[in-house]
């Protein structure tokens, strides 16, 4: 696999001059979309002051107004920036994820499944499931796939009216093991541990009803990020080793995200928690923001790393 330094490269000597194009395709975009969100704007501020002004419940109209104002230009947004952004992803995201490694495929409009999304037990089950930005292939006689995926919940809000929630939304990431488990371990962030400290932190883990026993392992580092639950203890510290759990606190540091992960069948599922979608260009934001192509290649870098990272083609550990 190469290198951040490498991609970076890549990036930089192949790929910035259709980077260069593209920003001229994103600077008459930009522009073409304030033009219409003013016309749109103007036309329902003439609509609402000049006919409607003399109508009791002004307050209704203004608040309508206001919510077409927003859907229109929601709507032309997402119209007019599509084609930018196909050919966006076409030209630079598949490269670059080619250049990472020839082995994996790219998809701009396949995901990970909701079926896969809920066997990795890490999160409830979703009422509405989406996401893009499918990569999936071998490597190194491990099998792989990942991608942008925005699973919610439904609920309704105080006024009896449907909403959703957003339960995670980020990049998923699935590999095969080279092990069958006979039980399930699941490993969250310990946000109660790190919330009300050691005590009470322990307490409120060991009283999640919704999940299976609460294990605790020997490394306090590992302790303050992380908490674990299975159904085999024994078999949840063979998984865990040493080295595995040093390669997770190198793996969040990293990522600097909510890391959630599970290893269940013969299957690793983790999930890193970004709150946004990954691979979409903005119109408002010029392309070549050197942030932008830090985060593009240190994401992509991460979720293939994660075979080499978690060491997945050792045999972890051996109960003989």
């Amino acid at each position: 696999m190469k290198t951040v330094e490498e991609l970076t490269s890549f990036y930089t000597n192949q790929l910035r001059p259709i980077l260069e194009q593209f920003e001229e395709k994103r600077k008459k975009l930009r522009n073409q979309i304030l033009f219409i969100s003013f016309i749109v704007l103007w036309n329902i501020a003439v609509i609402y002051f000049f006919f409607l002004s003399s109508i009791d419940s002004n307050s209704q109209i203004l608040q309508f107004g206001i919510f077409l104002t927003i859907a229109i230009i929601s709507f032309l947004y997402k119209y007019l920036q599509r084609d930018y952004r196909s050919e966006f992803k076409e030209q630079v995201i598949k490269p670059l994820i080619h250049e990472l490694e020839p082995n994996l495929n790219y998809l701009e409009h396949a995901h990970i499944t909701q079926e896969i999304f809920e066997r990795s037990e890490l999160f409830s089950k979703p009422d509405k499931f989406s996401g893009n930005d499918f990569v999936g292939g071998i490597l190194d006689k491990t099998q792989i796939q990942f991608s942008d995926v925005h699973a919610q919940k439904k609920h309704k809000d105080n006024k009896g009216k449907t909403k959703y929630s957003t339960i995670f939304q980020g990049l998923f990431i699935v590999a095969q093991f080279n092990k069958n488990f006979n039980a399930r371990t699941v490993v969250l962030p310990d946000l109660a541990q790190s919330t009300f400290g050691n005590l009470i932190g322990s307490w409120l883990q060991s009283k999640n009803l919704s999940r299976d026993e609460l294990i605790k392992m020997d490394n306090p580092e590992f302790e303050k990020y992380f908490v674990v639950y299975g159904t085999d203890q024994i078999e949840a510290r063979y998984i865990l080793t040493h080295s595995m759990m040093e390669n997770l606190l190198e793996f969040q540091k990293k990522s600097n995200h909510d890391i959630s992960l599970s290893f269940i069948e013969d299957h690793i599922h983790l999930a890193i928690h970004y709150g946004k979608d990954l691979f979409e260009p903005t119109v408002f934001r010029s392309i070549l923001d050197e942030r932008i192509t830090k985060e593009y290649i240190e994401v992509l870098h991460l979720a293939v790393g994660i075979v080499e990272q978690l060491q997945l083609n050792v045999r972890l550990w051996s109960k003989a």
